[in-house]
């Protein structure tokens, strides 16, 4: 089996919007749920430090993840239900989250 490939990005929350967040990531659509799976994505978890969000997950190729969300017209539908409360930059090629540099990583 190949080795799970890692993803981390940052993005900032909107001040007092925290309980609207993980509200919303509580009630988290099933079609979004089925985007993530169709792109391979697994143990994905978002952190709250201030106002400061950091999202990891991992997946078997990275490109195809990107490919599938970034084509994808629920993740679409879903970045703009977030952006009231998100202040999150997006890569105008892939059209996704750029991703952390990967500093440390223990196995």
């Amino acid at each position: 089996m190949a080795e799970k490939q890692r993803f981390a990005w940052h993005a900032k929350i909107k001040p007092g919007t925290e309980a609207i967040y993980k509200k919303r990531h509580d009630e988290i659509w099933p079609e979004m749920t089925e985007v993530l799976n169709q792109a391979g994505i697994h143990n994905y978890s978002v952190w709250l430090s201030d106002l400061d969000l950091f999202g990891y997950y991992e997946c078997e190729d990275i490109d195809k993840a990107t490919r599938i969300q970034s084509e994808s017209a629920v993740v679409q539908k879903w970045n703009d239900y977030m952006k009231d409360i998100l202040i999150m930059d997006f890569d105008p090629e892939t059209g996704v989250t750029p991703p952390l540099k990967q500093m440390f990583y223990h196995p």
